[in-house]
């Protein structure tokens, strides 16, 4: 899945539509390739963003669970702490120079 595409499914407070929209355009980007489409490209770029917002809402909407919904605040500080932990100490590479960093 590609890591700018967030689970919406299940906080308080629920996700609004704009959240919705945010991920349909990365999704359509990541399978389209285009970050930004061409004009030729543009209208059928837009109306995938769109569609895919419209079913991901209806499919958020009908999901159903038995669990309480998660705090965003909360998983967002367990989000960055894994970030934190993951890149911890690890030397990076610097592409512009062709030499790592620690």
């Amino acid at each position: 899945m590609c890591r700018n595409i967030k689970t919406l499914f299940n906080f308080d407070p629920p996700v609004t539509a704009e959240e919705i929209r945010a991920a349909s355009l990365q999704f359509v980007r990541k399978i389209s390739g285009f970050n930004k489409p061409s004009k030729a490209n543009e209208a059928a770029f837009l109306a995938a963003v769109d569609e895919i917002a419209v079913i991901a809402t209806r499919t958020l909407h009908s999901l159903e669970t038995n669990t309480p919904p998660k705090n965003r605040e909360e998983e967002a500080a367990k989000a960055k702490a894994r970030v934190a932990e993951r890149f911890r100490g690890e030397p990076t590479l610097d592409t512009r120079f062709g030499q790592g960093r620690a």
